[in-house]
C-alpha cells in the first residue's frame, strides 16, 4: 500500500463514493485503489469470491476502504446490488463504478464530479463514461457489442447515447433504491439504465480515458453466454416499451402540454415532410379500426418504427377506437361486411338470429371482413385530407 494524499473535496461535498467491484484482477487491482485513494477514501470495494491473490493485494487497505467478502463468485451484478445497498446504508447519495481490469483511469474521477457540480440538484442523474470506440485498442466484438446494446437503449427509451455498456458510471442511489432489479450478471447494468429513463432520470454520456491492455487486462464476460442472457432482458425491455412505457410517455406528455398544445408542436409543426405525417395518421386510423383487439398499441408502435414514421402521431390515431366510438365502428364494420359478402344490409343487427356456433363464425367473419374495409376507406381518406392540410400550412409558411 503506497502513501496517498486526498484532494477532492467535492466527494464529501456531493456525499459520493467510489465502488469497485473485482474478481480476478491481481495485476491491476492494487495500481487501481492506490489511484483512486488520491481522490478519495470512500471507497467500497467488493472482493467477489476471488481465487487468486486478490484478498492479499486488499489487506493492507483494511482499515481504509469498506470491504466486502464473497466467499464465492456470484457476478458482477449481484456485486453492484451489493454496492448500492452498502452505498445507501453508509448514507451516499451517488456512486461511481468504476471496473479493476485496468481499462478505466482513476484521473477521470474529477470528470464525473464536474457534471454533478453544474447539474440542477433537482433533477437527478445518471452519468455513464463515454469510450472512443475507434481506438485501435478496443476489441472488435467490444465496439459491435456497444453498436448493438446503444440501438435497443433508444428503442427502450428514446434516449440516443454513444457508449451503454461502459461500466465507468455515476448512479443516484436514492433513485436506484426505487427499482425492482431481477437480473444478477452483466446485463444488471442494462436493466437500471432503462428503469432510471423510465423513471425520468437524466441519462447522458461524458468522455472518458480508455485502455485495453491485453497482457494485464483480465475480462470475465462470456460472449456466448452473456449476450444470450442479455439479448432475452432486452426483449423483454421492449415488450414492456411497447406495450406500456412508450405509450405513458405519450400520454403524459398530451397530458402535460394539452391536446391543443401537442398538435402544434408534435405534430402541425414538426419538420417531416407532409407524405410522412399523412402515412402515420393512416397507419394509426388504419390499426385502431382494424379488429386486431388487444395489439393495437404494439402493432402501430412496431409499424411505425419499421417505416420510420412519427410514432405519436401513429399512437395518437391508433386510439379512434375510444369507448364511445366502438359502437359506431362496429356497426359500420358489420354492415360493410354483409355488403362485400353479398348480404343484405341488417339495420337493426338483431342477434337472435345467431343460433349455433356456425352462425357466431359467419356473423364473426363478416365483422372481420368489414372492419378491414372500413379500416382502409377511414385511413386513405383521412390521409388525402391530411395530406392537403400539412401541404397547405407548409405552403402557406
Amino acid at each position: 500500500m503506497t502513501k496517498t494524499t486526498i484532494k477532492d473535496d467535492r466527494f464529501k461535498t456531493y456525499n459520493c463514493c467510489v465502488f469497485i467491484p473485482t474478481y480476478n484482477n491481481q495485476k491491476t487491482l492494487e495500481a487501481l485503489v492506490n489511484g483512486v485513494l488520491v481522490y478519495t477514501d470512500q471507497i467500497i470495494i467488493v472482493n467477489d469470491g476471488a481465487t487468486d491473490d486478490t484478498a492479499a493485494i486488499l489487506a493492507p487497505y483494511k482499515d481504509v476502504l469498506h470491504i466486502i467478502t464473497f466467499p464465492e463468485n456470484r457476478g458482477k451484478g449481484v456485486a453492484l446490488r451489493e454496492g448500492f445497498k452498502e452505498a445507501h446504508r453508509m448514507g451516499y447519495d451517488y456512486m461511481i463504478t468504476i471496473d479493476s481490469d485496468g481499462q478505466h483511469f482513476p484521473n477521470d474521477l474529477p470528470v464525473f464530479l464536474d457534471e454533478l457540480e453544474k447539474q440542477d440538484t433537482t433533477i437527478p442523474l445518471l452519468l455513464i463514461g463515454s469510450r472512443n470506440m475507434d481506438d485501435p485498442s478496443v476489441p472488435g466484438k467490444s465496439s459491435f457489442g456497444n453498436k448493438f446494446s446503444n440501438f435497443w437503449y433508444y428503442v427502450e427509451t428514446g434516449i440516443k447515447l454513444q457508449d451503454t455498456q461502459s461500466g465507468y458510471r455515476l448512479y443516484p442511489i436514492n433513485e436506484i433504491n426505487k427499482l425492482k432489479l431481477f437480473t444478477t450478471k452483466f446485463e444488471l447494468e442494462i436493466e437500471v439504465i432503462v428503469k432510471l429513463a423510465w423513471r425520468n432520470v437524466e441519462v447522458r454520456n461524458i468522455p472518458i480515458q480508455v485502455l485495453y491492455d491485453e497482457t494485464e487486462r483480465v475480462t470475465h464476460f462470456r460472449p456466448f453466454r452473456d449476450f444470450t442472457r442479455i439479448s432475452i432482458l432486452n426483449t423483454w425491455l421492449v415488450m414492456l416499451t411497447l406495450i406500456y412505457y412508450l405509450p405513458k410517455r405519450l400520454i403524459n406528455n398530451i397530458k402535460k402540454k394539452g391536446i391543443k398544445k401537442f398538435w402544434k408542436e408534435n405534430i402541425v409543426k414538426s419538420n417531416e415532410p407532409p407524405i410522412k405525417k399523412a402515412s402515420a395518421i393512416m397507419l394509426g386510423l388504419f390499426i385502431g379500426i382494424s379488429p386486431l383487439w388487444g395489439f393495437h398499441t404494439i402493432l402501430v408502435i412496431t409499424l411505425a418504427a419499421v417505416f420510420k414514421l412519427n410514432k405519436a402521431i401513429a399512437f395518437l390515431f391508433s386510439n379512434v377506437s375510444i369507448p364511445p366510438l366502438i359502437p359506431f365502428i362496429i356497426y359500420a364494420s358489420y354492415q360493410i361486411g354483409a355488403v362485400l359478402m353479398g348480404k343484405e344490409i341488417d339495420a337493426t343487427l338483431n342477434i337472435e338470429e345467431i343460433k349455433s356456433g356456425t352462425d357466431v363464425f359467419k356473423s364473426l367473419g363478416q365483422y372481420v371482413i368489414g372492419s378491414f374495409a372500413l379500416a382502409i376507406i377511414v385511413s386513405l381518406i383521412s390521409g388525402v385530407i391530411a395530406y392537403s392540410y400539412f401541404s397547405l400550412r407548409r405552403t402557406q409558411k
